[in-house]
């Protein structure tokens, strides 16, 4: 079995050990037993304890990379379609935290274990944000001289919806009432950033 072993089959034990025992509990050696190998199997592929630690928190955000991956064929406009990359983005956190908090609070602790991670992350989520920004640019919906810059601004705007360290603040009743008026806000700047004479020729 050691010999098929691979990085993948490693990750996955991972995940699912750090789901089992939490992140101050669980050790290699549990991931080991899990796949039915010895550890020093698992170092070979994985130097340290905190490379494996890193690698799978890389590859959860990946996988939430991949899901919030902007779609442009909905038939939305794109302030439409910047407002449902939101809400999606801001269901899934939601979801995430009430219906799976162990693993939801396990992956906040990988995530702060190294400075590089949130980095990544942001560097990642404000990439996409700023794909959606440059579509409404192009159809002249958005208007904007810095498209990296304003998408950096969208995600610190509505970070009340996304960062973990608002969490508790999900379960409020009115949340959607101040995401939705979040949202409607950022959304009319988007459109409204031109100057009058560009309003006026419009």
């Amino acid at each position: 079995m050691a010999e098929a072993l691979t990085s993948e089959a490693i990750l996955a034990a991972t995940e699912e050990v750090l789901r089992r025992y939490g992140p101050a509990k669980a050790t290699v050696v549990d991931v080991a037993k899990a796949l039915g190998v010895s550890h020093g199997s698992v170092y070979r592929h994985f130097a340290t304890k905190a490379a494996l630690r890193e690698a799978v928190t890389r590859r959860w955000l990946d996988a939430v990379h991949e899901q919030m991956t902007p779609r442009f064929d909905q038939g939305l406009t794109v302030g439409e379609t910047l407002k449902t990359w939101l809400q999606q983005l801001f269901d899934k956190k939601r979801h995430g935290h009430t219906e799976d908090p162990e693993l939801f609070a396990t992956f906040q602790v990988l995530v702060k274990e190294s400075k590089a991670i949130p980095e990544y992350h942001i560097r990642h989520m404000v990439g996409l944000v700023a794909r959606i920004i440059s579509a409404g640019v192009e159809t002249q919906e958005f208007v904007t001289d810095d498209v990296a810059a304003t998408a950096k601004a969208v995600w610190d705007a509505t970070e009340k919806f996304h960062h973990p360290a608002h969490a508790q603040e999900w379960g409020d009743p009115h949340i959607q009432d101040a995401f939705d008026a979040v949202v409607s806000l950022v959304i009319a700047g988007l459109r409204y950033n031109r100057t009058p004479s560009a309003a006026g020729d419009a």
